[in-house]
């Protein structure tokens, strides 16, 4: 079996907390589960610590979804890393299938098959991938959604900045790695409440899309073999 560690930030989702790592844990037996704590001000960090077997990482204060996630892939140790939200849309049984994928590419992002947001959220969605895709020329179907799995080796090729959740394919597929995307299950929020508003995520998206657009078209892209080891910590 791959040693696998499962990263999954959390913030202010106390009633999501231990049905979603327990949940975790049936679909992955054995794997290290990184609990990322973002600050939250109700008894987030309380339920994490309450689940046996599971690793709790807590920020000092709320530094924002990339942040805990960014945190949560460096004090990760297997040798593939999967990402997934804590508010439980994201469905654990996926996971294996997402990980078996990496035999076909470096990394692998989940889509959604049926969104089961709001329809103002799809179609936002639908609109600002379709933007990012004609900039970043990346042509993920859905950067959104979080379900993602990479091996701990490329960590290294990401940049810490807040809206960096988003742009994880591309900044992988900038630097010349292979995606394979899955089909992937979406369910709807059933406990506490959505931390994003769509007028809030729509500017801050369109901030962070010029500035991945620039980034990576100055980005030095070295020759083989030039630096060994580039992409692992």
């Amino acid at each position: 079996m791959i040693p696998l560690s499962i990263i999954i930030p959390f913030y202010n989702e106390e009633e999501n907390v231990e049905p979603l790592l327990r949940e975790v844990q049936a679909a992955c037996p054995g794997a290290e589960i990184v609990a990322v704590d973002d600050g939250s001000k109700d008894a987030t960090l309380a339920r994490i610590r309450a689940v046996a077997g599971v690793t709790a990482l807590s920020l000092p204060r709320n530094l924002g979804q990339s942040a805990a996630l960014y945190a949560g892939l460096f004090h990760a140790t297997g040798r593939v890393c999967v990402m997934l939200d804590g508010d439980g849309q994201n469905d654990p049984a996926d996971i294996p299938t997402l990980v078996a994928a990496l035999d076909k590419a470096d990394f692998a992002c989940g889509y959604r098959r049926t969104r089961q947001d709001t329809w103002n959220r799809r179609v936002a969605s639908r609109f600002a991938n379709n933007i990012r895709r004609f900039f970043l020329k990346d042509q993920v179907r859905d950067t959104g959604c979080s379900l993602k799995a990479m091996r701990r080796e490329h960590v290294g090729y990401l940049i810490p900045f807040n809206g960096l959740h988003r742009y994880i394919p591309a900044l992988l597929l900038n630097a010349g790695l292979t995606l394979v995307e899955v089909p992937v299950n979406h369910r709807p929020r059933t406990r506490g409440v959505s931390k994003y508003t769509i007028g809030g995520r729509a500017l801050r998206g369109l901030r962070d899309l010029f500035g991945v657009a620039w980034l990576m078209a100055r980005q030095i892209r070295y020759p083989a073999g030039v630096l060994p080891g580039s992409g692992q910590r």
